[in-house]
């Protein structure tokens, strides 16, 4: 699983102001749009990503019922955890982060 997180991050450091580093807040890896923190891995498989309760809405995406994470999150937040297991995944997760950073 390290190499898709791995993969995934190697493909978002090419969108022009979006950056990972250290996460403050929830340990591991962050990422940050003009130093506003957009989203945040929960482990290797796994993307916490602010990306606006209409996006969500619209790409049909609804939040883990298994969530570890956030099991109590409200049906209307803005954030959704993405989970990815392989390659398919990870091209979807980088679309949903360019639409996030869009959207900003």
């Amino acid at each position: 699983m390290a190499q898709l997180k791995a993969e995934l991050l190697r493909r978002l450091r090419g969108i022009e102001g979006l950056e990972d580093r250290p996460s403050p807040v929830a340990g591991g890896t962050a990422l940050f749009w003009h130093d506003q923190p957009l989203a945040h891995f929960h482990d290797d498989h796994e993307l916490d990503l602010k990306l606006t309760k209409k996006l969500i809405r619209t790409q049909g995406l609804t939040h883990p019922r298994d969530s570890v994470h956030h099991p109590n999150r409200a049906a209307g937040s803005a954030w959704i955890e993405l989970r990815f297991h392989d390659a398919a995944d990870v091209d979807r997760v980088c679309e949903l982060v360019r639409l996030a950073v869009s959207a900003c």
